[in-house]
Formats: C-alpha cells, structure tokens, sequence
C-alpha cells in the first residue's frame, strides 16, 4: 500500500516519467518476487492518479491474487509465455449468453492471473470495471478469483455472472422507504437512513 500511494505522489510530480523508469530498482525487484510487471501497477497508479479509481485497496487485493497464483499454482515460476497483448483479446462485441465483452474480460483476467498481460493492457481498465459494475456489481479481484477458482471454466463463469446480474437487477428493484406502503407517509424520520449498497457476492449454483 505504501509503494502504491508513494509511486502516484511520483506520478504526480511527473506524469511523463517512461514505465521503465518509473519504479527504483527495489521495488522493480520486489514487485518481480510477486509476480508483477512494473507496467501494470503503472496502469493502476495511472488511472487512480486521473480517474480515482481503482482504489489502493482494490489495487492491493488484485495484487494479492495474482501473487498467491504465482506463487502457488506457478510456483514462482513465470515462464515465457508470449505476452497477451490488446491484438489478441475477443473482441468487444463477442458475446457469451448474448452478454457481450464478457468473452473478453474473462482472458484479460486469465492473462493477469498467469502474468501473461502485456504491460500494456490492463485488467481492469475503466471498461473492464464498468461491465463488472452494470453486470452484477461485481468486484474485480471476485471476479478474476472466480476465474481462477473455476479453472476458467466458461460455462460456471457465466452461471456466476447471470446470478450476479438477477441478484443486482432484484436489488434494484427493491421499493425504497418513500414507495413502501409499510413506512408512514406522516413520519419520514421514522424511515431508514439510505445506505452504500455492497458490491454481489458471486453464486456458482
């Protein structure tokens, strides 16, 4: 956490600052010994810096996942894979279930658990975060968890994706306090405080 906020003070001071020159030599090494391309912190520091989003927290969580995979599943092994560059992803219009981009987000977060993005692309970009926010409320390091938890097996992807969606659109759904026949029109101080609805909790069944 404390790399992530001292490196978007950096980027502050000098936003044209090459990636390659970004990092000193320490944390370069440090972020190497978790799996992690100085290009693709660069992105999420880039994008928190302009946009304010994704949040240090999230950014540490994807983080997280992406070293527990590298080193448990590779076995701190990265290999040499040809990198997944923006070329090779689906198009944004493939569909899965008539749900287009989901083909696409789903190898951009197979590329970033196995450590094979390019250090060009990002997962998750501002594209990726919206389609997980209109399709299921869904957090992008639950997502990208979800695809390593089911071996990126499409079909349970999907299930997980669809639930997501029905659980959200109920939410929406829901009357609030003024529509309610059961809050008193006379006593609005008698109604629930509004609260931050919570990002859906992802259900394979």
């Amino acid at each position: 956490m404390m790399l992530f906020r001292e490196a978007v003070e950096r980027y502050h001071l000098n936003t044209r600052t090459p990636v390659d020159r970004f990092f000193l030599p320490e944390e370069s090494d440090f972020l190497a010994s978790i799996g992690q391309q100085p290009g693709e912190l660069h992105g999420f520091i880039q994008d928190y810096a302009v946009l304010g989003e994704p949040s240090p927290s999230s950014a540490l969580l994807i983080a997280a996942t992406r070293r527990s995979f590298f080193l448990t599943a590779q076995r701190g092994i990265s290999g040499n894979a040809a990198p997944v560059k923006a070329a090779n992803l689906p198009p944004e219009t493939d569909e899965f279930q008539e749900i287009a981009y989901l083909p696409r987000i789903i190898r951009k977060a197979e590329a970033k658990l196995f450590g094979t993005l390019d250090a060009t692309v990002m997962y998750p970009d501002a594209k990726d975060r919206q389609f997980l926010r209109e399709h299921g409320d869904i957090h992008p390091n639950d997502f990208l968890q979800l695809v390593w938890s089911t071996r990126s097996d499409r079909q349970k992807i999907i299930t997980a994706v669809l639930n997501a969606i029905q659980q959200q659109e109920g939410q929406d759904n829901l009357p609030t306090p003024a529509q309610s026949q059961e809050t008193p029109v006379s006593s609005p101080a008698s109604a629930p405080t509004g609260q931050t609805p919570k990002q859906t909790e992802l259900n394979l069944g």
